[in-house]
């Protein structure tokens, strides 16, 4: 049976490239399909290069967290994030619903804005003017943009152990207890085989993972 976005794929897909068109090469439109394993929820993309990410890669931490539903915000518009390479992006996050209310796909849009902002910067810098951008105080996010699995694992295990604030040979039960707590939150354990990564990772069994997880 196909899934709805990929029984809506032709409209949803030229939808994202009409966006990534209108706004230019700067605007990265991403259409996932999460009903897929979560190596390859991306089924169509238009400027990857803002991300460096194509079809066929991982879907980010903020997705996996809305699929474990440890994250209510779903829809979202007009955030600021960051990129892997630290380029200050406006992202959007829509997401669809089958019949049953079950999340099924997402259409994100990350603008890469910040050529905008020093522009902004420099103009407040020779006119002394504040413009309403200046005066929000937004919260910066930064949403993990992987290309695969393996690599979101492992980025969200380095922020899980950074947490800490000690060395990964210097942990305690409750620290590896709260790392595990933290990358379930995370939703890390909906991805096939990542109880055995992270055990491998802390020296634990990964029926330890499962007690820790219930701790």
């Amino acid at each position: 049976m196909s899934s709805f976005i990929m029984e809506h794929f032709e409209i949803l897909s030229e939808t994202a490239k009409c966006i990534a068109e209108q706004f230019g090469p700067n605007c990265e439109v991403v259409l996932h399909d999460l009903t897929r394993p979560y190596n390859n929820t991306i089924v169509a993309i238009y400027n990857g290069h803002v991300t460096g990410r194509k079809v066929g890669d991982s879907g980010t931490d903020r997705g996996l967290a809305i699929l474990r539903g440890t994250s209510k915000e779903e829809d979202e518009y007009c955030y600021i994030n960051y990129s892997d390479s630290g380029r200050m992006l406006r992202s959007s996050s829509k997401y669809y619903r089958d019949k049953t209310g079950q999340i099924v796909g997402s259409l994100c849009i990350n603008y890469d804005i910040t050529e905008l902002v020093s522009m902004q910067n420099a103009l407040y810098q020779i006119t002394g003017f504040e413009t309403a951008g200046n005066k929000e105080n937004q919260k910066p996010e930064h949403e993990i943009f992987a290309k695969n699995v393996d690599e979101l694992i492992d980025l969200l295990l380095q922020e899980a152990i950074a947490k800490t604030g000690k060395d990964i040979n210097s942990l305690s039960k409750e620290d590896r207890i709260n790392i595990v707590k933290y990358l379930d939150e995370k939703g890390a354990f909906l991805i096939k085989k990542s109880a055995e990564t992270v055990a491998d990772h802390l020296g634990i069994s990964r029926f330890t993972i499962y007690n820790y997880i219930n701790a």
